[in-house]
């Protein structure tokens, strides 16, 4: 492969953990460049190495902060716009704003699909992303955008340890999941059932009634991500309170909002399963302590990064994502 159309893989401040696992998987070392916080909050982003006329990538969560995180990302596809690189592809593996999908009352924004807009307009190629909130974001973008799944992530883990299982119930935590929590008891030879829930606010979620049977079963319940902690925790204690014989709690994204932590570690709740798509500060993992179990995402992106970087399927890299559509 010539020169010019060589790979380099940058990192936004807070994935640089994660970017650094997808680089050792794909034997590359990570891109050099810094960014700069000025005293009244601006950003500046230099790189350090010539990128002209290579296939770059940048791998930033849109997490906590954020704005910051946004900014940061969008200065740096202009960065590398101006560089002169032949392409430029976004790896988010959290994408913030996801939640604000659509008009759920008058005169609110539909904040996903600015984000869409923001990212699209910096001049960005291509975006890479994982187990989007809500699959239609995908359709917000004007340009290629790959949406990866971490189930083949999190089926690898419990096949790994299927036998210490038992009889299995996969609970789904509301009805959106349905679909997931379904495909997953397939592949792990549970049975299925389904909690329904009502959203009051944005940090307000009233926990109802469950449908199935979970009596002397160890619940897995999975979910894309555990904000605030606060529906997972009441669905954990309700189906307890139905004679489940233990609880784990699996999501792609630990937000962890607030005291979401705290409040997991109270729950009656086992293993507490995530990946690495946001990074976790040092006091939530020292508050979840041993229930926590963190897999890397790092390996699923690198064998996506590459397909891309060699125009292959990217598609090919799943035996049974299909679960996640």
């Amino acid at each position: 492969m010539g020169e010019s159309r060589g790979m380099r893989i940058f990192a936004g401040r807070n994935s640089k953990p994660l970017a650094e696992k997808v680089c050792r998987h794909m034997g590359l070392p990570l891109g050099d460049a810094r960014t700069q916080v000025f005293p009244d909050g601006e950003l500046l982003v230099k790189l350090e190495e010539d990128v002209r006329g290579r296939d770059c990538f940048v791998i930033s969560s849109t997490c906590a902060p954020v704005n910051d995180n946004l900014m940061e990302l969008l200065i740096f596809i202009d960065c590398l716009r101006r560089a002169s690189a032949r392409r430029m592809t976004l790896v988010i593996p959290y994408y913030g704003y996801a939640r604000q999908d659509r008009k759920s009352e008058g005169r609110t924004p539909i904040t996903a699909k600015l984000v869409a807009n923001m990212i699209t307009a910096s001049g960005a190629d291509r975006v890479i992303t994982i187990d989007l909130h809500a699959a239609q974001i995908q359709g917000f973008f004007d340009l290629p955008l790959d949406h990866l799944s971490a189930t083949e992530v999190f089926l690898d883990y419990f096949e790994s340890i299927r036998d210490k299982l038992g009889d299995l119930c996969l609970v789904s935590p509301d009805v959106g999941n349905v679909k997931v929590a379904e495909g997953l008891a397939q592949e792990l030879r549970g049975g299925l059932a389904i909690i329904n829930k009502q959203r009051l606010s944005g940090s307000e979620v009233k926990t109802g009634n469950l449908i199935g049977d979970v009596a002397g079963k160890t619940v897995l319940m999975f979910d894309d991500m555990i904000s605030t902690g606060g529906t997972v925790c009441e669905a954990a204690q309700l189906v307890m309170d139905e004679g489940a014989k233990g609880v784990i709690v699996a999501a792609t994204h630990p937000v962890l909002a607030g005291l979401g932590a705290e409040r997991l570690a109270d729950a009656p709740i086992s293993k507490v399963i995530v990946t690495d798509t946001i990074p976790l500060a040092d006091d939530k993992k020292r508050a979840l302590g041993d229930k926590l179990v963190e897999l890397s995402v790092g390996p699923l992106l690198g064998d996506a990064i590459r397909r891309i970087h060699e125009d292959r399927s990217v598609s090919a890299i799943f035996r049974r994502a299909e679960m996640k559509r």
